[in-house]
């Protein structure tokens, strides 16, 4: 939780995870691992960091998602193995969803938004390409910190197993 917190503050001040802070969340959670659960939990931290990179890989090669995050990712499977990850990830996605709504409406965008869907959708219809407006190039496209999304899904997973450990 303390890698996610950390990760997801500097990812909302800066838009950047660095990688002082990705590459020793990987070391650290395959020697915890492995402190606790010996060469199974060096096998289940590696299985972890390596799916998490590989599944958002296609994603960092169409610039949807930056090499800090992906990293980020990848030093999260680290300490929670293959299974938590897929949840954690799940869970990030409505939460990515939950902060884009809420910036569309904050910046008075959801006509522009509406439209913009109408053309995606248009065009897997037709099988031709949207126009520059709708590209992930698009300098004016809102974006938001994927990063925060990954953390906030880590934070209440701890919360709620803490909670969950209480009563």
């Amino acid at each position: 939780m303390v890698l996610a917190a950390v990760a997801g503050y500097t990812d909302l001040r800066s838009r950047r995870i660095p990688n002082w802070l990705t590459v020793p969340g990987l070391i650290v959670g395959i020697a915890m691992n492995a402190i606790l659960l010996g060469w199974g939990g060096v096998k289940l931290s590696i299985e972890g960091a390596g799916l998490g990179l590989l599944l958002l890989l296609p994603f960092v090669a169409l610039n949807s998602l930056g090499a800090g995050d992906w990293k980020f990712v990848g030093a999260l499977g680290a300490f929670s193995g293959p299974r938590l990850l897929i949840d954690l990830l799940f869970t990030s996605v409505f939460m990515a969803g939950a902060m884009a709504l809420v910036l569309v409406i904050y910046k008075r965008r959801v006509w522009q938004t509406i439209r913009n869907i109408g053309h995606i959708l248009a065009s897997l219809a037709t099988f031709r390409l949207p126009g520059q407006h709708v590209t992930l190039d698009n300098p004016d496209a809102l974006k938001i910190p994927k990063g925060v999304a990954f953390a906030f899904s880590v934070i209440l997973y701890g919360v709620l197993r803490e909670f969950k450990a209480v009563n």
